[in-house]
This record gives C-alpha cells, sequence and structure tokens, in this order.
C-alpha cells in the first residue's frame, strides 16, 4: 500500500506556520509498511483542494487529509472530498448533540455553524473526536482509503492511533519499513555516489530490497537506507549486512551508522577511552564547545574551552609567542598548533583543539580567502604532547564556514582516536 498526505489550510502556506502533522503520520504510517509518495499543502480554495486531492487518489490506494473539518466557511475538506466522490452529504443529529454537550459543559451555548461539522458523505464511518469538536472520517471508495483528521494535533494523534489500531493495521500486508541514517563525512556527494553505486544496485536485488537516498549538508553526507521485511529480525538483519559493506567500501568517512551526530560520536569515544577535552576557538566563537556540550552527560569528557578572538587574546590567554603571530599571522599552521598546545596546557586536558580561520564575508586576502580555516589538534600521551594541524578551504557565507570548521575540527579528533590503540 502507498499514500499520500494533504495538508490543508491557508496559514500553512505562510512562513509562520509549519507543517508538522505530516511528518507524524508519515513516522506512524511507514511503522505499517505504508510508503508515502507524496505530501502537498492546499489552501483553502475548493478549486485548488479538489485538484490535488483528484491528483493523490489517482496515483495513492491510502489518503490521508489533514484540516479543513471545522465549522467555518474556509473549512471546505468535507465538503471538496464528497463532491469529488459523488457522495451527498448527510446530517447526523448525534454529532451536533456531541457538540453541544462540550459547548455546555463549558457553560457556553452552542453556535448554529457548527451544524456543519456535522455534515457527513454518505456511506463514511464516524471517527470519534474526544479533543475537540471536529470528527474524523472514514471513507471506502473504489479501492481507495481516505481519512480525514482535524489539524490541531492534540487532536489528530489519538485519532490517528485509533484508525491505526482498528482499521489500518488489519488491512494491510505483513511487509514493514526499517531505516538506517548513515553519515560520512570528509567527502563530496559524488564521491560516495561513485564508491557506493556498485552496493546500490546489489541491494536493490536482495531477497529483503533497501533503497537508498543521499542527502549533502553542512560538512556531511547523509546516506538514508530502507529496507521491506516481513519481521523485526529480517530488517534489522538485512540492515546490518548493508552497514558492514557501506563500512567496507568508505572507511574512516563513515563516522555514524544509527543516525549519531559528530558530536555524540566524539562524546562516545572519549567516555570509552577516558579522555577529556578542551578546545581554544577563534573564528567558530566557541561553537566546537557549544556543539560538545549540547550532548547530555557531556561534562564526563568536556573539560573547558576558550574564545581567543584578538591577536593579543591568544598570545595572553594560550601563551602564542607574538613573534609568531607577526612572522606567520593568525590564521597559520604554527600559531593554530601554538593554541591548541597551549589550551592542552593550561587545562590540563589529554586532548585539545586549536581552530583559527576566515569565516568573512570580509578580512580575506589573496594570499588568505574568506574559508581558510587552519584546524590543530594536541594530544598528551605519556608525558608528550602531540600534534596534527591541517588547513582547510571551505565555501560558502560566514555561518557556512564556521559550522564546516566545526565539524571539520571534532572529525580530526575522532579519526586521530579511532586510529590509535586504546
Amino acid at each position: 500500500m502507498n499514500a499520500e498526505v494533504v495538508a490543508v489550510g491557508s496559514e500553512l502556506l505562510t512562513p509562520a506556520h509549519i507543517d508538522t502533522n505530516s511528518l507524524f503520520i508519515t513516522e506512524r504510517l511507514n511503522e505499517l509498511g505504508i510508503e508515502l509518495q507524496g505530501k502537498s499543502v492546499a489552501a483553502d480554495d475548493r478549486a485548488t483542494l479538489k485538484a490535488i486531492v483528484a491528483d493523490a487518489l489517482r496515483r495513492s490506494d491510502l489518503l490521508v487529509l489533514t484540516g479543513g473539518l471545522g465549522p467555518t466557511d474556509d473549512d471546505l475538506t468535507r465538503d471538496v472530498v464528497a463532491d469529488l466522490i459523488g457522495r451527498p452529504l448527510e446530517y447526523h443529529p448525534e454529532i451536533f448533540e456531541g457538540i453541544e454537550k462540550r459547548f455546555a459543559a463549558r457553560g457556553l451555548k452552542t453556535p448554529e455553524i457548527n451544524r456543519r461539522q456535522a455534515m457527513v458523505p454518505r456511506g463514511a464511518v464516524i471517527l470519534p473526536n474526544r479533543n475537540g469538536t471536529a470528527p474524523g472520517l472514514w471513507i471506502e471508495h473504489e479501492q481507495k482509503l481516505i481519512v480525514l483528521l482535524p489539524g490541531p494535533p492534540r487532536e489528530l494523534k489519538p485519532m490517528l492511533e485509533s484508525v491505526i489500531q482498528e482499521r489500518l493495521a488489519h488491512t494491510v500486508g505483513a511487509t514493514r519499513i526499517f531505516r538506517r541514517l548513515l553519515r560520512v563525512t570528509g567527502r563530496s556527494e559524488s564521491y560516495v555516489e561513485e564508491q557506493m553505486q556498485p552496493l546500490y544496485a546489489r541491494w536493490l536485488a536482495a531477497p529483503v530490497k533497501i533503497t537508498t537516498t543521499s542527502l549533502a549538508s553542512l560538512g556531511q553526507i547523509e546516506l538514508h537506507l530502507t529496507a521491506l521485511a516481513a519481521t523485526v529480525d529480517e530488517g534489522r538483519r538485512a540492515l546490518d549486512a548493508a552497514v558492514d559493506e557501506t563500512r567496507r567500501v568508505l572507511g574512516k568517512d563513515l563516522f555514524s551508522v544509527n543516525g549519531e551526530t559528530m558530536q555524540e560520536v566524539i562524546g562516545e569515544l572519549c567516555r570509552s577511552r577516558g579522555l577529556r577535552m578542551a578546545a581554544a576557538e577563534s573564528c567558530t566563537g566557541g561553537l566546537v564547545m557549544a556543539r560538545l556540550t549540547e550532548v547530555p552527560g557531556s561534562s564526563d569528557y568536556v573539560d573547558r574551552g576558550v574564545v581567543v578572538y584578538s591577536n593579543q587574546s591568544k598570545i595572553d590567554l594560550l601563551g602564542v609567542p607574538a613573534e609568531m603571530v607577526a612572522a606567520h599571522g593568525a590564521v597559520s599552521e604554527p600559531v593554530a598548533e601554538a593554541m591548541a598546545t597551549g589550551m592542552a596546557r593550561i587545562a590540563g586536558s589529554d586532548l585539545a583543539l586549536g581552530v583559527t580561520g576566515i569565516a568573512g564575508p570580509s578580512g580575506g586576502t589573496p594570499a588568505k580567502p574568506v574559508g581558510m580555516v587552519v584546524i590543530a589538534a594536541a594530544w598528551v600521551r605519556q608525558g608528550a604532547c602531540e600534534t596534527r594541524v591541517r588547513t582547510f578551504h571551505f565555501v560558502g557565507g560566514r555561518e557556512m564556514v564556521r559550522f564546516q570548521a566545526s565539524q571539520a575540527a571534532l572529525d580530526m579528533i575522532r579519526r586521530w582516536v579511532t586510529d590509535t590503540n586504546p
């Protein structure tokens, strides 16, 4: 079975409101093995809504509409669906009586316009709404299923759960959808695609078919793996095998196999090795530490961080030699290395980062353009301080450069610790 969701409401087409209902509906339908092949947002306009619903019904076995079930003139969902499938609206007095009781419980008189909510397409099953006045509707039409749900999430969610338990669960097959989110860093999307293509072809032909969607985002590539399987064990085994194959192909570039963020991966590495971290940041302005400390329990491995934005602060707080800054400039490998070692010395931490660069939009030169960031890592082991340093050239605006720099800094630590025996 495949499905589409149509969210109804002109307010959802403005910057002030976001359609969150579709995400919840998608998650719950996927758990039943129902794949969504489309989502739409329709304005409160009869012709627009009718065209969208008609197209969706031609493509999909199941259509879920949310919103537009209220009592006002712009609540058109009932009317449009009834007209489209050729069923007259019939008045159900028991619905209006229930609405009257809700109003009476608050000492209010029921407005006459609420009678519109008691109009139901002929043959539709009424879905009770325990949290509002708008009942939902279940309609079976020419081998299609149409479900109308109220827009407010506190009304929609329990109603959808009831629909799933009492109706949908009995109509779908045994196949379920299982997903895994993988994250890759340090490579371009085209590189990842080229390396993974042979696996994609094999997975599509496997007994448990796995489809993959790739998504390029700041500092990483996401691989969304989807398996169709009859049981949880079967789905998990297929995805586990796919992850193992991906790891063999992409190696250390694959940093997350269950949707973990880079900062979560770093945290688990440090916690498992008993390592503590510190960071001295210039162009990232504390972003590295902000990402590390957004993980609950990060006090187990995060020691401290400083923002050393000016040249003088690097000299005063970290002990970076003034003559080094004068000779090489603040954005240089010697200075980044001195920032990392100085931070490690001051904090007494095992690991320390030094990040310096030009985030833009101004401040760049031909020799040191905007987007140039130098990152150094220091690791104090057995009384000795080892360092690694690398110069990066990131693209994009200021925030993009800053995030990519924080990602590369954390990844430098990840690769180093991962490559080293405990």
